[in-house]
């Protein structure tokens, strides 16, 4: 979570009033040059395109078939890239909370469902940092509530929660992937623990969040964070750069890559640096750790690599793992730094006992080959790190 002042109520409002006159009319510094499939860009909308702001490219990491949500989706350019590579099979879901963003990805969505020949792409009204209200449904259940009265404050507080748990704007585990461009930063510092935890909630075990936003390598100064042209113009509410990756650590993912780091800054405010950064994360299994006699060899170049659970993986030794572990690494990005065997005999499930993660060991050929039934036999291996014997 990012240190210093909390932005006022002034530069929330900055943030609204700002993107909504870049509805209307197209703001350049609202947006870092950005190159996307031109091929992709036929079918959409000129206007979506000419009042598209972001600062990076996470649309590369949706696959076909997959349910897409777009964080803060804006006029809908995302969506729309995103809706012809997931294709008539997938699905896209744009969020955002100002009304006349998505009033310009409406609009256009006729035009674009026409020209690509199906229609998978839809827009809701509501909060990245709480994806289970629904702000237009909220409107809609509360047309006569005073807000003006304790009463009614109640009475409003029942309602959201109602509509939290009936009609949740985005359900757990429903997304495949979790996009987003240059709007994470924009969410007040004090929401953000609660964004990440939304983002992690909505996707599916094996899912993906790729998300490209504006960090900076040194902390803005507590005035920076208030002013309101800075935060609303991506700059003074960015993470700095390490502190973005843990955040994604704090919120449970793991496989956490910096996909993309641009090596020029896009603006420099008072000795900061501001740069695109796309990071991929992945969401894992939380259940036990089991014994199924499965192994992972390291292909290299490193010596031996480390995982975000503490697991040392050793070039080109074959490292027994529990199968949670085992399906993270086959489900990862960089799954093709590993050798995957499987046992010969495979251990069902419901049969399989419980694999001590602490350590590191060197699985037993015998195991895979069916010849054993223990990760350690007398013919185990140390393999030389201070997790093993």
């Amino acid at each position: 979570m990012v240190d210093g002042a909390r932005p006022s109520v002034s530069t929330e409002q900055a943030v609204r009033e700002r993107y909504s006159g870049a509805s209307q009319e197209r703001e350049e510094a609202l947006c870092c040059p950005v190159t996307y499939p031109t091929e992709l860009l036929k079918a959409i909308p000129q206007e979506v395109i000419e009042k598209d702001y972001g600062c990076g490219d996470p649309t590369p990491f949706v696959k076909p078939g997959d349910t897409v949500l777009d964080l803060g989706s804006g006029g809908g350019k995302l969506c729309f890239i995103s809706a012809q590579l997931a294709g008539p099979d997938g699905k896209v879901i744009g969020v955002d909370c100002n009304n006349d963003m998505l009033s310009l990805a409406r609009r256009n969505k006729p035009e674009f469902v026409k020209n690509v020949g199906y229609d998978n792409v839809e827009f809701r009204c509501g909060l990245i940092q709480d994806l289970q209200l629904d702000l237009e449904k909220l409107a809609e259940a509360t047309p006569n509530i005073d807000t003006s009265t304790v009463e009614g404050l109640i009475e409003l507080r029942q309602t959201e929660q109602r509509l939290r748990q009936e009609l949740t704007l985005i359900p757990d585990n429903s997304v495949d992937c979790v996009i987003s461009n240059c709007v994470l930063n924009l969410v007040r510092t004090d929401d953000r623990e609660s964004l990440f935890r939304e983002l992690y909630r909505v996707l599916k075990i094996g899912g993906r969040a790729a998300i490209s936003d504006i960090v900076c390598d040194e902390e803005p100064t507590a005035e920076m964070k208030a002013d309101p042209t800075l935060w609303s113009g991506c700059l003074s509410g960015a993470w700095r750069e390490d502190r973005f990756i843990q955040q994604f650590e704090q919120a449970g993912f793991y496989g956490i890559q910096v996909a993309n780091w641009s090596a020029e800054p896009w603006q420099v405010v008072e000795g900061v640096e501001f740069r695109s950064m796309t990071v991929l994360a992945l969401k894992g299994d939380d259940g036990p750790c089991l014994e199924r006699h499965q192994a992972v060899i390291y292909r290299g170049p490193f010596e031996s690599v480390k995982d975000d659970d503490d697991h040392t993986y050793y070039r080109g030794k074959r490292m027994a793992v529990c199968d949670r572990t085992f399906q993270h690494l086959k489900r990862s990005a960089f799954a093709d730094q590993f050798v995957f065997i499987e046992p010969a005999d495979p251990v069902p499930l419901d049969d399989a006992s419980y694999f001590d993660c602490n350590r590191d060991a060197i699985r037993n050929p015998g195991v895979t080959k069916g010849g054993a039934t223990s990760i350690r036999t007398d013919a185990d291996e140390c393999c030389g790190g201070s997790n093993c014997c």
